[in-house]
């Protein structure tokens, strides 16, 4: 599990630092002042009298249609999330990198928990049906005590391990038959404790991320809005070429905050039931195998 998440990590951050490295030079390229147009013509006189009545309206000049694509493509280029990033100050820009961070572990516990669960249900699939098949339980034993890679083996073995402590001095005596059964309950409930609490690891973060989130992006958009009527102030201009970058950038980081509570919160009540019907299914298991040790615990007895 964890050569597997060193490779999703990997990988994230090296399609993250092309994203960046993509987005880098449109980004300054917003920050640095246009170009002066071609050298035109001096300015002339304009006509006048009857000549300038008759004369025909000149379209606009090729420079002056080159100067408002350029805007245009240079407000476009503004607007988008590296631009946005870019744009932002300090504390912005921190917010938006801790929400990425977090939305990117995230994923990755998610990818990996995902893999996690489905591997330990085909295992105990193939567990099951090679433990009803009836196949001899110190068969198992042997094959399951040296090495233990699921909870369904681990509550096994440590069921039978108690199991054979008890018998280490001959077939116990009636009065000592109840304390064996509990101590083989015990030391499988023990184990069930412990295997589901390896399985919920990573729930927490996301739980966490879920609940946070949101509020963090908020935060970034109060503290962007700020900095919207800094502006204002300092231009004394309400215009939308003033207030725009300002807002764009505070719901950016809303966005970016719900972007990674809204996965993280879906994943996390999805895991909820996947280790929930897991731990019912483990505890079917030893309630049964329970049953079976203890029938034959009355059978020696006899």
């Amino acid at each position: 599990m964890k050569v597997r998440r060193l490779a999703l990590l990997a990988l994230a951050g090296l399609l993250l630092v092309v994203a960046v490295d993509a987005g880098g030079g449109a980004a300054l390229a917003q920050l640095q002042p246009a170009r002066p147009s071609g050298q035109g013509s001096p300015p002339s006189a304009a006509p006048t009298g009857s000549a300038a009545e008759s004369a025909p309206l000149a379209a606009p000049s090729g420079d002056v249609q080159a100067t408002l694509v350029d805007q245009q493509s240079e407000t476009a280029e503004t607007f988008t999330p590296v631009g946005l990033f870019m744009r932002a100050d300090f504390v912005v820009k921190s917010v938006l990198i801790m929400l990425i961070l977090a939305s990117f572990w995230s994923w990755v516990l998610i990818i990996d928990k995902s893999f996690a669960i489905g591997t330990l249900k085909r295992k105990a699939n193939r567990f099951e049906k090679t433990f009803w098949s009836g196949r001899s339980l110190d068969e198992l034993y042997a094959q399951h005590s040296q090495r233990s890679d699921q909870p369904f083996t681990a509550v096994f073995v440590a069921a039978l391990r108690e199991w054979k402590r008890s018998f280490e001095g001959g077939v116990p005596r009636d009065a000592l038959i109840p304390g064996v059964k509990d101590r083989v309950e015990k030391a499988m409930n023990v184990s069930i404790h412990r295997e589901i609490e390896k399985l919920e690891r990573g729930l927490g973060y996301l739980a966490t991320v879920g609940s946070t989130a949101p509020f963090v992006g908020l935060f970034g958009t109060v503290w962007g809005i700020m900095n919207s009527f800094q502006a204002i102030a300092q231009r004394q201009d309400t215009t939308l070429a003033v207030v725009a970058p300002g807002i764009a950038e505070a719901l950016f980081a809303t966005a970016l905050g719900l972007l990674a509570a809204i996965p993280a919160v879906i994943a996390y009540n999805r895991f909820v039931n996947e280790v929930g019907r897991y731990e019912n299914r483990l505890e079917a298991f030893a309630d049964e195998f329970s049953a079976f040790l203890s029938r034959q615990l009355d059978e020696r007895s006899r």
